[in-house]
């Protein structure tokens, strides 16, 4: 269905190319997914599927690209519109109407398709990816795993042959991203659809592909999903716990690393994690940047917020967790000021966000929002380091040194919009992290990150805190939430449902807890790292 030979990309600014000599044959009804390091060339991989490379992208493509026998050097990405469905990282940025029930049919509608048949599907559509309750909501009121379901549901609709796909549950909460997956795997199973997808949340996608491809260093190989596995540059926890433990073969989800695991939780029984939750003396005897008592918000009419209480203490990181519209991103905007609170009160630093000027809330707190693109303004990597360095008074070259720790390989000269999403978030990062807010605020903040960049992002995390400053996350990444948080808080529909240790509300939680917490139930294991320090000293 899909082939690629002998191709090769080369960008005009870029010192070496992109993609070199790749190989690939992709047949009809498989799921392949595609791994690799932020940067590495899976966006470009993807985008080569549907002509974007080279007819919208730019840059030189030698070798030879088919779909369904169709030469993309010859058929530009109209051409291929009737076979091949592409998501992108950005859903919103390919959003042509205004509210979900049009934003489903505009595709079909692009087509040709009959009214009749565009009204089942619409249907069938919104069953299938849990959007009927928003049907005729307006778009730009949808939180952003909602706005991803959309789009892909978008694509969806049309009845593609070909969906090419990426990042595609980076936005989506972990219910509703296996739903999602489940959805997409029917199709490959049922009616033969062909899945080209690239993700970086690993433990979310890899027990359902067919086939891995890797892609590092511009050259591109393609194995079974274990073998892959073995050699990949990144992994799911779930490997590296089996690496851990010298299992072969790899297991690739949690049902097989349990069959496996019983002498581990043996060997472990009776144990506690060095790395559990620190003293609760930590919010006893520290500041509080960040106070909510009986917080009511609206986003115009509709109540999205109500009867929150909360607390972020100096040193202290805490996860804010629920499902896609729950309402964690609409309490960030509050404690940075973006919206006002319509009944109860937040402090920021003991001052109401929302009645400070820009430059008087820098002080007290930084947002980096779920659209890092939000931050970036300037014509090059170089210019907005150097910018948010003069905003902040930060001394010259501390973004940039920021973003060199978060993200090694970006380079001063390229253009904001030209990085991938986990480069564009990096640079975002690097901007708000350089200012030293007492309070930071992430919405999202490992969309588009592969797993060391997450690492390094974990580590500045934490420093940030030692430091005595408090971080709230809004995140679906589980994974991250074991590794960074001491407290979590759970929102649905507005209200607070859960706050506590991590340990206790992942553990604990079907939805939330992360694979060494499911391999490992019921001992309180939440990371690779805690259970090696324990083999260790053992």
């Amino acid at each position: 269905m899909i082939r690629f030979e002998n191709v090769g990309i080369r960008f005009e600014d870029d010192s070496k190319p992109v993609l070199t000599a790749v190989d690939l044959k992709v047949d009809e009804g498989e799921l392949v997914l595609v791994v690799g390091a932020t940067g590495s060339g899976k966006t470009t991989l993807l985008r080569c599927v549907n002509g974007l490379v080279p007819h919208f992208s730019g840059g030189t493509l030698s070798g030879r690209v088919t779909v369904d026998g169709r030469d993309t050097r010859t058929h530009r990405p109209r051409d291929l519109a009737d076979i091949v469905g592409v998501v992108g990282q950005d859903p919103a940025a390919a959003f042509v109407t205004d509210t979900v029930e049009e934003e489903l049919a505009y595709g079909m509608e692009s087509l040709g398709i009959h009214a009749d048949v565009m009204r089942r599907r619409v249907e069938e559509t919104l069953d299938l990816l849990g959007l009927a309750d928003v049907r005729g909501r307006a778009l730009r009121t949808l939180s952003g795993g909602q706005q991803q379901r959309v789009a892909i549901g978008g694509v969806l609709a049309a009845h593609p042959r070909v969906l090419v796909l990426d990042e595609p549950t980076s936005a989506l909460d972990p219910v509703a991203a296996e739903e999602v997956l489940a959805a997409l795997t029917r199709l490959v199973h049922d009616l033969g659809l062909t899945v080209l997808l690239a993700e970086h949340r690993l433990e979310r996608v890899v027990q359902y592909a067919d086939r891995v491809v890797i892609v590092e260093n511009g050259r591109v190989s393609a194995d079974l999903p274990a073998l892959a596995m073995a050699m990949s540059p990144v992994s799911p926890p779930i490997v590296d716990l089996g690496r851990l433990a010298g299992w072969s073969p790899l297991p690739l989800s949690v049902r097989d690393a349990r069959r496996v695991a019983g002498p581990m939780r043996q060997a472990l029984a009776g144990r506690t994690p060095a790395r559990v939750i620190r003293s609760k003396t930590l919010t006893a005897a520290s500041e509080s940047l960040l106070s909510a008592r009986a917080l009511v918000v609206n986003r115009g009419r509709r109540t999205v917020l109500r009867g929150i209480d909360l607390q972020v203490h100096a040193g202290e990181v805490v996860a804010l967790m629920g499902r896609n519209g729950s309402g964690k991103s609409t309490l960030l905007a509050t404690a940075c000021g973006q919206l006002p609170a319509r009944g109860g009160a937040l402090r920021t630093g003991g001052l109401d966000p929302a009645s400070l000027k820009p430059r008087e809330l820098l002080k007290h707190v930084g947002l980096v929002p779920q659209d890092p693109g939000m931050l970036l303004y300037a014509e090059t990597v170089e210019a907005e380091c150097r910018t948010a360095d003069t905003d902040v008074h930060a001394a010259t070259g501390t973004t940039r040194t920021l973003l060199s720790h978060l993200a090694p390989d970006v380079q001063d000269s390229t253009h904001p919009r030209d990085l991938s999403e986990g480069q564009r978030l990096a640079l975002a990062l690097a901007i708000v992290l350089a200012g030293e807010p007492p309070l930071v605020l992430l919405d999202e903040p490992t969309r588009g990150l592969d797993y060391g960049a997450k690492t390094r992002l974990v580590a500045s995390l934490r420093s940030l805190a030692a430091q005595g400053h408090g971080i709230l996350v809004a995140t679906h990444d589980v994974e991250l939430v074991a590794e960074l948080a001491d407290r979590v808080m759970v929102i649905a529909d507005g209200e607070v449902v859960t706050d506590g240790p991590a340990a206790e509300v992942l553990a604990g939680s079907p939805a939330f807890a992360p694979q060494v917490a499911k391999v490992m139930h019921p001992q309180p294991w939440l990371t690779v790292a805690d259970v090696a320090a324990a083999l260790e000293a053992s």
